[in-house]
């Protein structure tokens, strides 16, 4: 090296304050991507797909919905498909029948908490207890405790999957596909993300509204009406993840 650069080399030194400024922004971007990407893994394993490529595994967040979720079990019985609920213990306790009927009728039910928090800087306890409340809910309704969970909103805290493997869950269910179609909309917008589904996917739909018990979710069910025939027709089967044995 020239000398006048070997001389200058010192003010080319970042200064340390600048270095621990750039790995505080580095691991605080690691935290954001493991909580919130439902791809990531850093956090625990996650199960984002169904083992059988011919296997659609539809699944509904924020129910039960009195407004919506009877109608869409019916369009359920008529193409012979089952599904997944997660479903939020306040919901439970106030259309306790609902959910009984949602059991009855062969679908699935995962805990997704009781009020609907986001679990990102919750305490283990505060967690826990979230979870055992809507448990709680669940076997009143129907007699047992749910095998899934899926966090709201899909964020997860870096002692989520401890909790729900301590307490005997079978994992926590993210997904590989999703309409977004968790506000009031047009079915048409809905109908046309759903062009992204494909054999395997774990599909996340909403048939409530966590902020209150009779949401608008029509939108939803008219989607369904779209695409539930069509993807029977090309012989993909539509499983519940008590059914369909879903992968990470």
């Amino acid at each position: 090296m020239p000398t006048e650069a070997c001389e200058n080399s010192e003010d080319m030194q970042v200064p340390t304050g600048w270095l621990a400024a750039g790995a505080a922004c580095a691991a605080g971007g690691t935290f954001a991507w493991s909580a919130m990407v439902p791809s990531a893994q850093l956090f625990g394993p996650t199960i984002r797909h169904a083992r059988d490529a011919k296997t659609i595994a539809l699944t509904f967040d924020d129910g039960p919905n009195p407004s919506v979720t009877p109608k869409l079990l019916r369009l359920l019985e008529k193409h012979d498909a089952r599904v997944t609920f997660f479903v939020v213990g306040k919901h439970v306790r106030a259309a306790a029948a609902l959910a009984t009927e949602i059991a009855a009728r062969g679908h699935a039910i995962g805990n997704h908490t009781d009020t609907h928090p986001s679990l990102i800087f919750r305490s283990r306890q505060e967690i826990a207890d979230q979870m055992d409340r809507c448990d709680e809910a669940i076997v009143s309704a129907i007699g047992r405790k749910p095998r899934w969970m899926r966090p709201p909103y899909g964020f997860r805290s870096p002692w989520l999957d401890r909790i729900v493997r301590k307490r005997g869950g079978a994992g926590i269910v993210m997904w590989s596909a999703m309409a977004r179609d968790w506000k009031p909309q047009p079915a048409e917008p809905v109908i046309r993300r759903l062009r992204r589904v494909r054999g395997g996917d774990i599909v996340l739909l909403h048939d409530g509204d966590h902020r209150l018990l009779d949401g608008d979710r029509m939108h939803v069910v008219a989607a369904l009406e779209y695409w539930l025939p069509r993807w029977q027709g090309a012989g993909f089967k539509l499983l519940s993840l008590d059914q369909g044995s879903p992968e990470r």
